[in-house]
């Protein structure tokens, strides 16, 4: 029985060579000479429901990027092995909204998109799109970080902090103590944060960052 290429293989694929590369799909796109948007989740659906595919040129373009030969990518579409798995994915600004996060930090409910990533061992893993330029010279806009809630978090560690007033920062944990957290900002511009442990509903480590 002949098999159909899926819309879905050929994202996935894509979503794989960026990961493959370090890069979100958005870097992909950048490093391609495309639009940044080109590889967006919502640019992968028509305004009317229907599946849209990526073009034959932006598919070219990435894998000249990347050094990608077409028959690597072949084996990116064909790959069941499980390398490869699909994380949570939201905007950086989203994050402080309500309904996506439980109480220990674990991404819950709807409105999260995908991405496929192959180095993280942690199912409750998640990845923040990065966007602006506060976090400056760690991370620039599009750039994606991807956080693990169940991994141990020590002084020197990138974090993500979520406070009681929903505020969602990303930090280098400087020093944690019975009563408090300082946190070290990653832009010389802001200033440190020293945060009543009370204040804190959870932190986790950052474990890889696209670059």
């Amino acid at each position: 029985m002949k098999t159909m290429l899926t819309h879905a293989q050929i994202w996935s694929a894509l979503d794989r060579l960026a990961a493959r590369a370090d890069l979100s799909p958005s870097g992909l796109a950048k490093r391609a000479g495309l639009d940044p948007t080109t590889f967006n989740k919502s640019k992968r659906i028509t305004p009317d429901g229907r599946a849209r595919w990526p073009s034959t040129e932006s598919v070219a373009k990435s894998l000249s990027a990347t050094g990608v030969t077409i028959d690597d990518f072949v084996s990116l579409i064909t790959d069941s092995s499980g390398a490869a798995q699909a994380v949570p994915l939201i905007g950086f600004g989203e994050a402080g909204s309500g309904g996506y996060f439980d109480d220990g930090g674990f991404p819950v409910g709807k409105g999260w998109d995908e991405i496929a990533f192959p180095k993280v061992s942690d199912e409750h893993a998640y990845a923040l799109e990065i966007s602006g330029d506060s976090m400056l010279p760690a991370y620039r806009d599009g750039d994606v970080i991807v956080v693990s809630p169940a991994a141990p978090v020590r002084r020197g560690d990138r974090v993500v902090v979520k406070t009681k007033k929903g505020e969602v920062m990303v930090k280098e944990l400087k020093r944690q103590t019975a009563k408090s957290v300082e946190l070290k900002s990653l832009n010389a511009d802001h200033p440190e944060r020293v945060l009543p442990l009370d204040d804190v509903v959870w932190i986790a480590r950052i474990v890889w960052a696209s670059q």
